[in-house]
């Protein structure tokens, strides 16, 4: 959000279009399956030991840190999961994924692998709590997993946490499953993790606000009501899809400078939007609001979230009620939703307000959200155009951010949406709104970065950009440090612009 204000079934296979892999490549179903692979992780363990080195240098590369030494951490049988830039046992994010003759599943990433909570669920490796919780969680959906709440996502990951660490007493058993129960990544397609049945999207980067905002009213940039009301839109949930989906160019009305009327045509202002997806669990009954110290109950994971925004269209249609199809054309995210316990370790105080700002009214202050209740995750943003890649040179970095630029906390969030009495359910989803620093280099689009088109921006192999081109592929990544613990990571979400 900003101060303007083949996809099937939420699902595409950019691999098999031709683009980079946001999906993957389907094949082999049936031998997954057969007895010869019994051994199969062993194998595949083996055959993967290298890439370990690969995935450290490309950390290294991403984000000029290296990964935290795990020695002192467990670790899992499941090699490749080892010092893993974004999937080590220390995450297990949730997904909904399908391979070659296989309905859509609910799953665990761990390390290069999917852990099947279908088949897990069907061979009873689970009990009590944990059994109901992955029964939610194997189906085509995770919406009733998100509505149990954190108890149930809790235990269900604490079992996942003994059984997949290298002394797990069922490690025999399981490794003998092979790829029936631990599938390669490359051999899946990633689906929308839910059903989402609203998404609303947020404006809580204030230094995406100040930056925009100046572009506009150098003198006035945020309006008065922005430090006392986290301000959000309602987008529409039809439009979202997972990485990889192909993002068509939107048409619309447009006003060029000087002119009365305005043109139609394609928008030549596309541009992209840095942000973080929150996932709703539990739900509440219309007219009660959810307390603000109550908030970190209702929120069952997060991801990567992609705002697409046609920023010609936007600056026509914006007044008086904010965006329209500037934004509802397309909205990506990262397939695996990263739970709310994955991030536990990554939590920071809210970082302390300018002197003279207000303090927030009483429905939205809580201590404990103000002492831990903001998350600390590197936020990146990659461009590969189509020259890039026949050249074969590596997607180039645009910026780099971090999730503490939220004037806002996830729970003020939640809080503010809910205090009029607004039903919020199991898989709704919001958009934190673009999440840019305060410096160059830490802009989370291509609006602030060449202020408003002003200043291409020159990539390094030559080529300049003020706005996205045909065959453009933006990637965002996040990552979470912190000394003493395990590096975690999102995954990717990448689109590739069409025309």
């Amino acid at each position: 959000m900003n101060e303007f204000m083949g996809l099937i079934d939420g699902a595409y296979d950019a691999k098999a279009a031709g683009f980079m892999p946001g999906g993957a490549s389907l094949h082999n179903c049936m031998s997954a399956h057969g007895p010869d692979n019994a051994s199969a992780e062993k194998a595949m363990a083996a055959e993967l030991k290298p890439h370990k080195i690969e995935h450290t240098m490309a950390f290294m590369f991403e984000t000029g840190k290296p990964p935290m030494n795990t020695a002192s951490h467990p670790r899992s049988w499941v090699t490749s999961a080892n010092d893993h830039a974004d999937f080590p046992l220390q995450n297990l994010p949730f997904g909904v994924f399908s391979r070659p003759g296989c309905g859509k599943r609910g799953g665990v990433a761990i390390g290069d692998f999917i852990f099947d909570l279908q088949t897990a669920h069907e061979i009873s490796l689970f009990n009590g709590a944990a059994r109901v919780a992955v029964e939610a969680a194997s189906r085509g959906h995770l919406n009733e997993f998100f509505a149990l709440g954190g108890s149930s996502r809790q235990a269900l990951r604490t079992e996942l946490l003994h059984l997949l660490d290298e002394k797990s007493l069922q490690r025999e058993r399981l490794q003998a499953m092979g790829s029936r129960l631990l599938v390669p990544m490359v051999d899946c397609q990633m689906h929308m993790p839910a059903q989402v049945g609203d998404y609303t999207d947020f404006y809580v980067g204030i230094h995406h606000a100040m930056n925009v905002g100046k572009l506009f009213r150098p003198d006035n940039p945020l309006l008065p009501n922005y430090k006392y009301v986290p301000i959000a839109y309602h987008g529409r949930a039809s439009t979202l899809g997972v990485s990889g989906m192909p993002v068509r160019r939107p048409s619309g009305q447009t006003l060029k400078p000087g002119a009365e009327v305005p043109d139609f045509g394609p928008s030549k202002r596309l541009d992209y939007e840095l942000e973080v997806g929150v996932w709703i669990g539990q739900g509440n009954e219309a007219g009660e609001p959810i307390h603000i110290g109550k908030a970190g109950e209702h929120i069952a994971g997060f991801c990567l979230l992609n705002d697409w925004s046609a920023r010609d269209l936007q600056a026509w249609e914006y007044q008086p009620l904010g965006p329209f199809l500037s934004k509802s054309f397309a909205t990506s995210i990262s397939p695996w939703v990263v739970t709310a316990e994955a991030l536990a370790p990554f939590r920071a105080a809210q970082p302390t307000r300018p002197a003279g700002d207000p303090q927030p009214l009483p429905y939205l202050l809580d201590e404990a959200d103000q002492n831990g209740g903001a998350l600390d995750i590197d936020l990146e943003v990659f461009l590969l155009t189509v020259q890039m890649k026949e050249q074969g040179t590596p997607p180039h970095r645009l910026a780099l951010s971090n999730t503490l630029n939220m004037y806002w906390t996830v729970a003020q969030m939640v809080a503010h949406h809910s205090v009029n009495g607004c039903k919020l359910q199991a898989g709704d989803l919001f958009g934190t709104g673009t999440l840019s620093g305060p410096e160059p280099g830490q802009f989370g689009s291509l609006l602030e970065m060449t202020e408003g088109g002003k200043h291409p921006i020159a990539l390094p192999n030559g080529e300049t950009r003020t706005f996205l081109e045909a065959g453009d592929e933006i990637i965002l990544k996040a990552r979470c440090h912190k000394e003493g613990e395990v590096s975690i990571g999102f995954g990717e979400c990448r689109g590739v612009v069409l025309g």
